[in-house]
């Protein structure tokens, strides 16, 4: 009997799940494929039923003949051993980001005479609720707020781009490309900066801004996405402000919020010394972090001490002897910045932290030192990586060229050509 192969994702099986299996019986043998956690956050499909569940829940369905995982996206470890006659899947990946795995399959099934069947993607009232409820379980604060902890232990590094809005938090969560590698890549979270979110109040980085505000930032973000948030908490003020601040992250359903070792007005860390910064006491910034871990209510939640030494040219001494001092009063990770363009004290501070610390995450901004790559980052034992201002700066120069010429040419015709179209704002915002 020929083997009929199709893979799923999903949390809850509905009519086009049943229909694909109805489908492929009439070929053979039919084995499902659960897609591996790991590779499911990289397929935008973060689950929110464990691997081991979802596996027994495909193996009650009529018709499913056996049940394996799959821990590649693009098939290869399944095509390799399983040899199927047919790989068979909803025509939704003929098209899009997706498209790339279909193409990579085929080639996988040509090599030895396989064949892909499309089948239509069913499209009704039911089915469109199912995706929508499982969109919205994702967006739960209590889903959401676990996940950062999640993907630091499922993937390399965590990929983090700032969000300022609804409509930017969109485009990170719904930005999918085609990798090098012909994988999907993906960012995996959403910073929201009190710079961005300050700029885009036009608005002085100086925490002028109010948390009440900042709130309605991270409120107009999660009623539209789904992935995992971490807040800049700038200083997060004084300590008995801070719990509050805890408190309101964790019922919002952010996962981290960051905090830096400085006192007194904020000024932006890339002034450097530019500026007067007073930075706290070692004392002092660790009973912020006590209070804070002593406020929170979830294990979820985590909060990630700023380091500033390598900014104000404290030194390195200075900068490893607070990483620890603060992972021992409590903080999930670290985070260490510095305004060079050469990422040597970066790499520095990170082995030097990874011969000591094993486990706690380390967090770096590469704004300045942007040459170096992700995985060389990871090499030096980085969780996590935060673009945390590329959008905003983007988006700024478009919209005041934009305004330019409109001016010069009396019309909108010359600006045109580069503006996106008021149909792909549309698609990229979801109807409910």
């Amino acid at each position: 009997m020929k083997t009929v192969y199709t893979c799923f994702s999903t949390d809850v099986v509905h009519d086009g799940h049943l229909n694909i299996i109805n489908e492929a019986k009439k070929y053979g043998r039919v084995v499902v494929g659960c897609l591996s956690d790991k590779a499911s956050i990289r397929y935008n499909r973060f689950p929110t039923v464990p691997e081991a569940a979802r596996i027994e829940l495909y193996k009650q369905i009529e018709g499913v003949d056996s049940v394996l995982v799959q821990n590649d996206m693009l098939y290869d470890d399944v095509i390799g051993y399983l040899h199927p006659d047919y790989v068979i899947h909803g025509d939704n990946w003929c098209s899009g980001a997706e498209s790339a795995i279909r193409a990579h399959v085929i080639e996988l099934l040509n090599a030895y005479g396989g064949e892909v069947i499309d089948i239509p993607y069913t499209e009704n009232e039911k089915v469109r609720r199912i995706d929508l409820q499982l969109r919205e379980r994702l967006s739960m604060p209590e889903y959401r707020r676990k996940r950062l902890r999640q993907l630091i232990e499922m993937t390399p590094v965590v990929k983090v781009m700032e969000a300022h809005s609804g409509l930017t938090g969109l485009i990170v969560e719904k930005t999918v490309i085609e990798g090098d590698n012909g994988r999907l890549d993906q960012f995996d979270a959403m910073w929201v900066s009190s710079l961005c979110d300050s700029t885009a109040k036009g608005k002085p980085d100086i925490e002028l801004v109010d948390m009440t505000s900042r709130f309605r930032t991270i409120e107009d973000i999660t009623e539209v996405t789904t992935k995992p948030i971490i807040f800049d908490g700038d200083t997060g003020g004084l300590a008995e402000h801070f719990v509050y601040t805890v408190r309101s992250l964790e019922r919002l359903g952010v996962s981290a919020v960051i905090i830096e070792d400085k006192k007194g007005l904020k000024k932006n860390s890339l002034f450097g010394t530019e500026v007067e910064q007073t930075q706290a006491t070692i004392e002092e910034f660790s009973a912020k972090i006590e209070a804070g871990k002593k406020a929170q209510l979830t294990d979820d939640f985590m909060i990630i001490a700023r380091i500033e030494s390598l900014i104000l040219e404290r030194g390195m001494e200075d900068a490893l002897k607070r990483a620890f001092a603060f992972v021992k009063a409590g903080a999930d990770g670290i985070m260490i910045h510095s305004r060079k363009k050469d990422p040597a004290e970066i790499l520095e501070f990170c082995d030097k932290f990874r011969a000591q610390d094993s486990s706690t995450p380390i967090v770096v901004v590469p704004s300045s030192f942007n040459t170096i790559t992700e995985e060389e980052l990871s090499a030096h034992g980085v969780n996590i990586v935060i673009y945390a201002n590329q959008l905003t700066r983007s988006a700024f120069p478009a919209m005041q060229q934009t305004a330019m010429d409109i001016l010069k040419y009396h019309r909108a015709k010359e600006v045109d050509d580069r503006l996106m179209s008021i149909k792909d704002i549309i698609t990229l915002i979801d109807e409910i």
